[in-house]
């Protein structure tokens, strides 16, 4: 082969390498800009949707309409999901769409920090959502008896510690890990990426601190909201079956309203479980890759933030037949008094 044919071939061979690396190139940026989109579309509706509610919720209590104590826990989730969407949402959405590179050392602490609070709180509040749903469907010649009167008093204080326990449980990761800008961390072993910020783990936090403090409380609550869950599903299907052999509602245990409540709390916690499971999964793929793929850092943003996107939305669905009975009782009264506070 001549000298001028070599000097064609490697010409050619330049220019196919050099087009399969601009389509390549281009493939990506569309994907994350697909990405980006996706995340923005999360971010906006997902902070719409939880401050609409906890709107309606602020709104019904200042006008003394008795909310549920259901409700009253719905309240602390959606402030959860706040949490997880402003510190997870939004981040993702300015880093996959380029916009600025914003986060300092303090700011990838501290949103680390709000995000595992939010995700913390939120797997807290769901799960005494669904205990406090199952204890009150119970029949009355269960074991719950006992307990089904007590229990609203119970839940101020189980929300009360729950938000504490995660306010100082989850300082471990900003106090001992460190987390910095992603491209600080680039010749360290043990990092965390997440597209905009790493962490790499101290030796200060052991497994069984970890352990301990995290894992076995999350544990703990998935399991109790699958028993919960289970308990409703077994209840509502003996309530189903008497049903067809009572024809007077009145003779039923539970009224069609509260079913409907306990139908709306069931879908809430399944869907919960759901997007729960699944991001344990891609978070642990997460810290078992070295240098995970943009996709699979993408990916497991996007499922961190599926669930206090739609949430707000099942509960909307439920509580507008609250607001209408509230409005309409407001309308019925004959004076001002009755929805003054006491």
């Amino acid at each position: 082969m001549s000298q001028t044919d070599m000097s064609q071939s490697a010409v050619r061979s330049h220019c196919c390498h050099h087009i399969k690396g601009s389509t390549l190139n281009d493939t990506t940026a569309s994907s994350q800009l697909a990405i980006g989109i996706t995340f923005l579309l999360q971010t906006v509706l997902g902070i719409w949707g939880n401050l609409s509610l906890l709107y309606r919720y602020l709104f019904l209590y200042h006008t003394q309409c008795r909310l549920r104590v259901t409700d009253w826990i719905c309240q602390h989730l959606t402030i959860a999901n706040i949490f997880v969407i402003l510190s997870k949402g939004v981040p993702q959405t300015i880093t996959t769409l380029r916009l600025k590179y914003f986060a300092s050392d303090f700011a990838c602490k501290l949103i680390l920090y709000v995000e595992r609070v939010g995700r913390s709180m939120s797997i807290g509040t769901t799960c005494i959502l669904s205990v406090f749903q199952t204890i009150t469907i119970s029949p009355k010649n269960s074991c719950w008896k006992n307990i089904k009167v007590k229990a609203p008093k119970y839940v101020a204080f189980s929300i009360s510690f729950c938000w504490i326990q995660c306010l100082f449980v989850n300082l471990i990761f900003p106090m001992y890990a460190y987390v910095s800008k992603k491209w600080r961390f680039t010749n360290m072993t043990n990092t965390r990426d997440s597209g905009y910020c790493a962490a790499a783990d101290a030796e200060n936090i052991s497994g069984s601190i970890y352990a301990a403090l995290v894992v076995i409380p999350e544990v703990s609550f998935s399991a109790l909201i699958l028993w919960a869950s289970s308990s409703m599903i077994l209840t509502l299907y003996r309530h189903s079956r008497r049903v067809q052999y009572i024809h007077k509602a009145s003779v039923s245990p539970r009224t069609p309203a509260e079913s409907k409540a306990t139908q709306s709390i069931l879908l809430l916690a399944s869907t919960f479980m759901c997007f729960h499971t699944l991001s344990c999964i891609f978070n642990i793929l997460l810290a078992i890759f070295h240098k995970p793929s943009w996709l699979l850092v993408y990916t497991t943003g996007l499922i961190n933030v599926c669930f206090p996107f739609i949430s707000p939305f099942l509960l909307m669905s439920r509580d507008s037949i609250l607001s209408s009975l509230c409005f309409l009782y407001m309308k019925n009264s004959e004076s001002p008094n009755l929805i003054r506070k006491a």
